[in-house]
């Protein structure tokens, strides 16, 4: 029998569970080009980093060649791409402006601030488990944590965050490169991110009218030296920041979880030092990051790597999480050590594009493993490994059962 391409193997749900093996292989030929009109695929960590960094790559869509980058522009989503998939100086206009409300300088505190609010959330999910002796990670506490947090930093009422998932869920199931994605699952997707928008929409003419302490007030009333974002630019960031602020954070709980429970001399020295969380966070980033590929980058001009040529308008595929595991640059890189010295990872991408919710993620995260090995009395996995979500961008499991003995008491 035939084998698949490689990369065709690393895209198969089949292999979703652990991609890892393929990883090493991909890095055997770190510029992979395995059919004409296909993408060049990048795995070794240097040169990740290096096309990051390279102004001649390209996130804007039209910088592609033709019909490569379908239903994903702005005529198939009604709103204009978000900033991630612009350019300078149009993304450095728009990040700029997202960031005044988010963090330094005008928002120095705003995350810090949030760690009480973070620890109570928490809290609450946890003791919401009763007296249940085994819970679906996913389900009961990794989604319904970040989006919490997220829908209360943007300003949407609390009685809406239920109605998010139904939304949310087919937008990243239409992200997936799996040739396999399906017109309608693409369709589905694209309704889904109307909905949003148009109930996003009703909020951005509310806080217009009474401006509150949040962040899409800040959004839609900033007067900084870049300007203003016109409506339709509010709504696209706000969309960006629902979606990418906490699918990102429940893919990193649940692997960060599923990790530790793979790992339980870890997870013990979590449960009696909370403060470890900091270095095991950053471990996961590189071990396990919840976003594996970087998709549809384009050079704008011929560029050459590693001897080989690329023309013009080529699709880049970087598979961060084969970057994360380069032996050319991590010292026994399949060892999970949370006390590795040289942590420099791509677990949150690089360059201009880096994650711009990062400093959010890393807090939720170190507060929501922490307090998992130190309340649950005896955790253990009920099916390793667990099943997967379809995508392979954003991987992590799509349940996660977790038996225990009990829960030890709240602080």
């Amino acid at each position: 029998m035939t084998q698949a391409p490689l990369f065709q193997q690393i895209t198969d749900f089949a292999n979703r569970a652990d991609p890892y093996p393929l990883y090493e292989e991909l890095r055997k030929n770190p510029v992979l080009h395995e059919e004409e009109g296909g993408p060049y695929v990048f795995s070794s960590y240097w040169d990740i980093e290096a096309l990051l960094h390279d102004p001649r790559i390209s996130s804007d869509a039209a910088n592609l060649a033709a019909g490569d980058d379908e239903l994903s522009g702005p005529e198939a989503t009604g709103l204009p791409p978000s900033f991630i998939r612009l350019d300078p100086p149009e993304h450095d206009r728009l990040r700029r402006i997202a960031n005044s409300s988010f963090g330094p300088p005008h928002r120095p505190r705003r995350i810090e601030n949030m760690r009480g609010e973070l620890g109570e959330i928490v809290t609450g999910l946890i003791d919401g488990f009763g007296d249940a002796r085994q819970i679906d990670l996913v389900d009961q506490f990794a989604y319904p944590f970040p989006v919490t947090v997220i829908c209360r930093l943007l300003g949407v009422p609390r009685e809406d965050e239920p109605r998010f998932r139904a939304w949310v869920d087919p937008i990243v199931a239409g992200l997936d490169p799996d040739t396999r994605t399906s017109a309608e699952s693409q369709r589905t997707a694209q309704e889904a991110r109307l909905q949003l928008g148009m109930y996003l929409n009703g909020l951005v003419e509310q806080r217009a009218r009474e401006p509150r302490d949040d962040m899409l007030s800040d959004l839609v009333n900033s007067h900084s030296p870049d300007g203003a974002m016109t409506t339709m630019e509010v709504l696209s960031t706000a969309v960006l920041l629902l979606i990418a602020g906490h699918e990102t954070t429940v893919n990193l709980i649940t692997n960060g979880m599923l990790t530790l429970l793979r790992h339980p001399e870890v997870l013990e020295r979590l449960c009696n030092e909370p403060a470890l969380s900091v270095k095991i966070v950053e471990e996961l980033l590189r071990y396990e990051p919840p976003v594996q590929i970087v998709p549809q980058r384009t050079n704008i001009t011929d560029i050459e790597v590693r001897g080989v040529t690329i023309p013009k308008g080529s699709r880049l595929w970087l598979v961060l999480a084969a970057g994360n595991r380069d032996p050319e640059r991590f010292q026994d890189p399949e060892r999970f050590d949370p006390d590795r010295g040289d942590i420099q990872h791509l677990g949150f991408g690089s360059g201009i594009h880096s994650c711009f919710g990062a400093p959010l993620a890393r807090l939720e995260t170190q507060i929501a493993l922490s307090e998992l090995a130190r309340r649950l009395e005896n955790p253990r996995l009920v099916a390793d490994p667990p099943p997967y979500r379809q995508n392979a961008i954003l991987r992590g499991p799509r349940h996660l059962e977790v038996a225990f003995d009990g829960l030890r008491r709240a602080a």
